[in-house]
């Protein structure tokens, strides 16, 4: 809409009875600045997508870093890097132990299943060209979300997620449904930032998304932040681009 030349506001759960309504956008006419950095962020919406590669060993530099910190303000949530070497350990040691928490989950194992899909008219899901084939070769010191539910993923089993390469952890002050949201948009704008300057990025929240291991996290890292993402950041060669849904499946226009 920026790079249109559209203003928007933005309502964020307008309607208490209607949980799932998360927001109205409206847009205003206006005019489209040449150096705003909102509208430039839609020259890198078609190339955005999750990399589960192996990252090469390139530093990401800190003034990038700052810049996906600064992402994440103007969305109204919170970034942290993790830098020194017992807060990469500390992140390691939880996301092992969360991975294997929820892999020993039914429940989770089913889901992984029913996202997992090689069905050419479904709009979305992880096909197996985007996932690395696992083998117990994946060499990872924090694990990659597995997605090879049925042995056909077509990407390296070598991803060597290592806790020495550029972490990323997004959050926001509360633990609530708008935090949520907040956290969601500012992950957007961050993978949009990535992928713009021709950086690569895949989600690591195994070790956020178990109570007990992200409570852990919080402490061990002294987060003030309730931690919702964890992000690894580098560079990658390519990957397939995933499915989308459409946009009429996710908004509707009314007057």
């Amino acid at each position: 809409m920026a790079w249109l030349g559209y203003r928007s506001t933005v309502e964020r759960f307008p309607d208490a009875a209607r949980p799932d309504f998360v927001a109205r956008v409206r847009a205003d006419g206006g005019h489209r600045h040449e150096d705003d950095a909102l509208a430039l962020l839609d020259c890198a919406i078609d190339g955005r997508r999750t990399n589960r590669r192996e990252f090469s060993d390139e530093a990401v530099p800190a003034e990038f870093v700052e810049t996906l910190i600064g992402a994440a303000e103007i969305e109204g949530a919170q970034a942290s890097a993790v830098e020194n070497r017992d807060d990469r350990l500390a992140v390691a040691r939880l996301s092992q132990l969360a991975d294997g928490i929820e892999n020993t989950d039914p429940a989770y194992r089913a889901e992984l299943r029913a996202w997992t899909t090689n069905d050419p008219q479904r709009r979305d899901g992880v096909p197996s060209p985007a996932v690395p084939h696992v083998d117990a070769g994946a060499q990872d010191d924090v694990p990659i979300r597995d997605f090879d539910t049925q042995g056909a993923g077509w990407l390296p089993t070598r991803t060597r997620s290592s806790m020495n390469q550029c972490l990323l952890i997004l959050g926001a002050q509360e633990d609530v449904p708008a935090a949520w949201l907040r956290t969601g948009e500012a992950l957007e704008r961050i993978l949009l930032e990535i992928s713009l300057a021709g950086y690569a990025a895949s989600p690591l929240t195994q070790a956020i998304e178990i109570a007990r291991t992200n409570a852990m996290l919080r402490e061990e890292l002294r987060l003030a932040m309730h931690p919702h993402v964890l992000l690894r950041i580098g560079r990658a060669a390519a990957t397939p681009e995933t499915r989308r849904r459409r946009l009429v499946d996710v908004l509707t226009e009314t007057e």
